[in-house]
């Protein structure tokens, strides 16, 4: 792979600045990818769907928030807002120029943060070699919509001003790194400066003493916004290890935080691997049981002529084999929390004996008459759909409004992708420290493939994704996709072709579809029904959703939106 290192000078003139009134190549490529659908009420960037909002609006929102939350506050959840954008700009960057150099396909994150409309960036120094995770970059800002907001609100101010974008510059480079990199913020137009000035590079690199002093001075500025996502995610950076930024966990971490001061049951919904069991954990920590024991019982685990002992206990003589008596698992948590995992699967004898143990706060060992009273906690989970096992008369309705007072729906890591570039460096971090291996980080197309892939098995199937390249990939390179996707060489094979010295190469380039074109044309059909049955079908595999249709086809979301009405208001004939 050859050394993708480039380092740009103050006195450099840069491509993308165009002359005589032009717009310049880079950005005519990114206006190609906006467009506007007004009759729909929508703004679409590539699949991203963008809003445009005044000055004015920016200006009383900034206020709002200090006022309300204070000045730390406000500066954490503006950060997490910039993060959020920053990782989404990455996506787009990283899919439209997929065969450029890192420093070509890197500067299309300024690009686009001056099409919003935020600022004028301009790169003083950029030292960037994704395959070796070598990063350093120092930007000048001119003419920055927050200041603009920050001085109409509060006049000059003491401290950097530029939350919403040191949070975009973070996730941004974060993403496109596939490892962690945090900006600081070292000169302000907003504390009277002639222009912005920010410096970034790998949190490693950073002094730690300054970092923590920033953590704790402005949560959410830098690593932060990664690491804790909010105050929930803080607290579980050391108690049971929650990482986001997306909107959906947040809201998860805000429920958590809600329900956690009471002893209220709380039921978790989701697909299998998206974390129910940590969410748990963190729960447990966040609450006034936290210091107590925390038992988790993975129900489908546990025979069904077992699962009554293993939850309830057992009395000496109950059956053969029985010669002492055994705890089971409620005495084991009493004073703290009992988790079930895949509740579900409960036999109905063992739902009813389960019932009475909630609604009495008493069990009874199998084999014995004498009741216990427990003060027990309980958190269920499932990836099922309880109501309808209900209706099948598979699952009790009593104990399902027991557990169901406080459900949360945790969602797919597939709607949580603002997500999953932290992930990929907690995952890197974590697993080449386990297994004794220096690993640089990921490649381009690797972070390209890791951001589109759906993960049918979620964070845990990407944490097993992560691990498994941590051990094939060789020490001091990066992460690629033919590391990452072993277990899915069909999806491998949409990013990947092979050379004809048997080096795997870029994405592929050959077409797959050359036969069904030739029988298209051979068979006369139009064009235009072609285009409208893929969009079809697309729509139909995606169960209505457009987005994940446009990413089948390879096509924007407005495409898709526009192909659809015009078949409706196409004319009979």
């Amino acid at each position: 792979m050859k050394k993708r290192s480039v380092s740009i000078e103050k006195t450099r003139v840069f491509p993308w600045e165009g002359a005589g009134g032009e717009y310049p190549a880079g950005i005519q490529d990114i206006l190609k990818l906006l467009r506007f659908a007004p009759e729909d009420g929508r703004i679409w960037l590539d699949d991203q769907r963008m809003v445009m909002m005044h000055l004015a609006a920016l200006v009383t929102m900034r206020r709002q928030l200090v006022d309300t939350l204070g000045f730390a506050a406000a500066r954490a959840l503006l950060s997490r807002i910039g993060y959020s954008s920053g990782t989404a700009d990455a996506a787009i960057a990283l899919r439209m120029r997929p065969h450029d150099d890192s420093l070509h396909a890197f500067m299309t994150g300024p690009l686009l943060h001056g099409l919003e409309g935020m600022t004028r960036a301009r790169p003083l120094v950029v030292e960037i070699d994704v395959a070796r995770g070598k990063f350093e970059a120092e930007f000048r800002w001119d003419d920055c919509a927050e200041v603009d907001a920050h001085i109409a609100a509060y006049g000059l101010a003491a401290d950097p001003v530029c939350w919403m974008q040191l949070g975009y510059a973070s996730g941004y480079c974060t993403a496109f790194m596939g490892r962690r990199i945090y900006f600081r913020e070292v000169e302000c137009s907003g504390m009277g400066s002639p222009f912005c000035r920010i410096v970034g590079r790998p949190i490693e690199e950073w002094d730690d003493a300054t970092i923590e002093r920033d953590d704790v001075d402005h949560p959410g500025h830098g690593p932060s916004i990664a690491m804790h996502g909010s105050d929930c995610a803080h607290s579980s950076r050391e108690k049971g290890g929650l990482i986001g930024v997306s909107s959906g966990f947040l809201t998860v971490c805000t429920m958590l935080e809600k329900v956690a001061k009471t002893n209220a049951a709380v039921l978790f919904l989701g697909e299998t691997g998206v974390g129910k069991g940590m969410f748990a954990r963190a729960l447990h920590k966040l609450s006034a049981r936290g210091t107590q024991k925390f038992v988790a019982v993975n129900c489908a685990a546990i025979p069904e002529t077992l699962v009554e002992s293993e939850l309830f206990g057992v009395q000496k003589g109950a059956f053969t084999g029985a010669v002492a008596s055994r705890a089971g698992r409620f005495e084991h948590a009493d004073g703290g929390t009992l988790f079930l995992d895949e509740v579900g699967t409960l036999s109905l004898p063992a739902q009813a004996k389960f019932l009475r143990a909630l609604q009495d706060k008493e069990i009874e060992r199998v084999g014995d008459m004498q009741p216990r009273k427990v003060d027990v906690r309980v958190i269920a989970a499932t990836n099922e759909d309880l109501a309808g096992l209900v209706a099948n008369g598979e699952f009790r309705e009593d104990l399902y409004f027991r557990l169901n007072v406080f459900p949360i729906q945790i969602p797919p890591l597939r709607e949580r992708r603002d997500d999953i570039p932290v992930l990929m460096a907690h995952f890197l971090k974590h697993f080449a420290a386990l297994h004794g291996r220096r690993i640089t980080g990921f490649t381009e197309r690797a972070v390209d493939a890791l951001l589109r892939y759906n993960y049918p098995g979620n964070i845990r199937e990407l944490e097993n994704m992560v691990e498994r390249a941590v051990i094939l990939a060789d020490d001091d390179h990066a992460l690629d996709i033919s590391h990452l996707f072993s277990h899915a060489p069909s999806f491998m094979s949409q990013f990947l072709r092979m050379k004809a010295d048997g080096h795997i190469g870029g994405p592929v380039e050959e077409s797959a579809s050359r036969p069904i074109a030739q029988r298209i044309l051979d068979e006369g059909v139009a064009f235009g029904d072609v285009e409208t049955s893929l969009v079809e079908l697309a729509v139909a595999r995606s169960n209505g959703n457009l987005t994940e249709a446009s990413r089948m086809l390879g096509i924007s979301r407005a495409q898709v939106a526009y192909r659809l009405k015009q078949k409706e208001g196409a004319s009979p004939d």
